[in-house]
């Protein structure tokens, strides 16, 4: 089973799309700021974080940034999720480290597909 961790602030949304990620199969973790972000991911070694960019404590940008200088975290596929769909913002998200980029609201089978090919990419171990 693949895991995923989910940070998001937002309970809606956290509870609309671990029960649907878990409904295809994955396994799901959630944390609610980026702090708590790092620290699970860096003990829980999941497979993809699925990173909201606006949260507390710390932001996204700065968590994955974070993610990705920790040797220990640096392949883990990240996807940046925003509602922020300006222009730039894409290339934003890739300049922090994410792998991938996504607006909100979430269009799940897109999602999913993004899920999918981060995870083809990524060397089995």
């Amino acid at each position: 089973m693949v895991k995923i961790l989910l940070v998001e602030d937002n309970e809606m949304n956290r509870d609309m799309l671990s029960r649907r990620l878990e409904r295809r199969g994955f396994e799901v973790s959630m944390a609610v700021d980026g702090v708590e972000g790092v620290e699970m991911a860096r003990s829980g070694h999941p497979e993809l974080i699925l990173m909201d960019m606006s949260l507390p404590v710390m932001d996204g940008w700065a968590a994955t940034r974070a993610l990705k200088a920790d040797a220990g975290t640096r392949g883990i596929p990240v996807i940046g999720l925003t509602a922020h769909a300006m222009p730039g913002d894409r290339e934003k998200c890739l300049e922090a480290g994410c792998d991938e980029y996504d607006t909100k609201p979430i269009d799940f089978a897109r999602l999913v597909e993004k899920i999918q090919a981060q995870l083809d990419k990524k060397p089995t171990t």
